[in-house]
């Protein structure tokens, strides 16, 4: 099958690269069958963005299999919060205050903890999510410190159709001056420059499952 050609020669790639990346296979949109695919391949790291197509798609599969490790990478609205605790492992898309109490909450009336990225608008877009640049080492202390967050690294989606290396150099910068030791950056079109920067975890979707429609 080409999903898993795809999947194993993308694998191929990062292994090349680095023997301290993580693969994240996106599967928001996909259906089941294909994820099984790539479930079937023993891999256990998979990524969405919204929370409810999460819940519908994953629940059952996460009945069955406890090892399986969820990645939230979509911007995640307060009122979807719990949802989210209760499903992910990992939330890549922290990017505020109220967000980071509201998880705090959780965890202390839970025995789960969840890992963190801190999402970093990196370009400086309006229409993009993120913390801005010059309040990242603010918000990191917030959550370690005050919060007891387990803050994993930061997080970054460089802007579209600019060459993203001189925002991936900035993002690993920004990790090493605040202490953090994972990066998650990079999907299908820039994975492998991401991991020569630095990048420990990487988003891969489109170049596994193939391009959708919509």
């Amino acid at each position: 099958m080409k999903i898993i050609q795809n999947f194993r020669n993308i694998n191929n790639q990062i292994k090349i690269l680095s023997s301290n990346v993580n693969l994240i296979v996106v599967s928001k949109g996909q259906d089941i069958n294909n994820i099984k695919m790539i479930l079937n391949e023993g891999h256990l790291d998979f990524g969405e963005n919204r929370v409810q197509e999460a819940i519908l798609k994953w629940s059952n599969i996460l009945a069955i299999n406890k090892n399986i490790n969820l990645h939230l990478l979509g911007k995640l609205q307060s009122n979807k919060a719990k949802e989210a605790f209760n499903l992910f492992n990992y939330i890549h898309s922290l990017d505020n205050e109220k967000l980071a109490k509201i998880f705090s909450d959780l965890e202390k009336s839970s025995l789960k903890k969840i890992k963190y990225f801190i999402q970093v608008n990196i370009g400086n877009e309006i229409q993009k999510s993120g913390i801005d640049i010059s309040l990242v080492s603010k918000f990191v202390q917030f959550c370690q410190i005050d919060l007891k967050l387990n803050i994993l690294g930061l997080m970054c989606i460089p802007p579209a159709n600019e060459p993203p290396d001189s925002y991936f150099k900035k993002l690993y910068e920004l990790n090493i001056s605040n202490g953090l030791k994972e990066l998650s950056m990079g999907m299908s079109d820039d994975f492998t420059i991401a991991i020569k920067f630095g990048a420990t975890y990487v988003r891969v979707g489109s170049a596994i499952f193939g391009r959708r429609s919509n």
